[in-house]
């Protein structure tokens, strides 16, 4: 049996692509072979996916639009990332895959009601949530948590690309980099380690 009973994975976009493109076949094969594996120990298993490898909101200044409309943009690619996952998933195991949108979406996904993805996950489904809470100016941070508290998780598992965990700065630009074996939430915080951004980190330690 598994240590939690219900995960929240909180993927970014940047750890299902890589520098040449916006998917990257090896990162998302392992992936789904680490959440097949969960769910074989029986875990019951909900995945909040990022949009990072298609378009990030954040950049909205460098192309001249709108902020509101750079995140529309992006919770657009959050879907693009729960579709190809759940396809990825369904490649490799017969277990039920449930997309979930804070987004109107019909036709690809069906709208995210907190007790009918909790019925999923009762009955065995993988639940994958996009479209963030379906707001401009909210990163998938944030709901990531917000869904983890609503859903009852007992963890939250981030993975973000190329980072094994969290650190005392940036390893790719400092090597002399160390890694933090355990953390509260108001060490994230006042350090401003940016392991989530600091609203997901409130809210989380809030309702901890």
């Amino acid at each position: 049996m598994t240590r939690y009973k219900r995960l929240m994975i909180k993927l970014s976009g940047a750890a299902m692509g890589s520098g040449g493109g916006i998917f990257d076949k090896d990162a998302i094969e392992h992936i789904v072979a680490e959440v097949v594996s969960a769910v074989d120990i029986g875990a019951q298993v909900v995945i909040t996916v990022g949009g990072g490898n298609i378009f990030r909101g954040n950049i909205a200044e460098t192309w001249n639009i709108e902020r509101a409309e750079a995140d529309n943009m992006g919770m657009l690619g959050t879907v693009i990332n729960g579709v190809m996952l759940r396809a990825a998933i369904n490649a490799r195991t017969d277990t039920d895959v449930r997309v979930m949108t804070a987004i109107q979406i019909n036709q690809i996904a069906e709208p995210y009601i907190r007790l009918r993805a909790a019925r999923h996950l009762e009955k065995g489904s993988i639940v994958i949530l996009v479209g963030g809470i379906g707001q401009p100016y909210v990163t998938t941070d944030y709901p990531s948590v917000q869904r983890a508290l609503e859903l009852q998780c007992d963890a939250i598992l981030a993975a973000k690309h190329g980072v094994d965990g969290v650190y005392t700065a940036d390893p790719k630009k400092h090597t002399d980099a160390k890694r933090y074996r355990s953390l509260s939430y108001d060490d994230v915080i006042s350090q401003d380690l940016r392991v989530m951004d600091q609203s997901a980190m409130l809210l989380a330690r809030d309702h901890h």
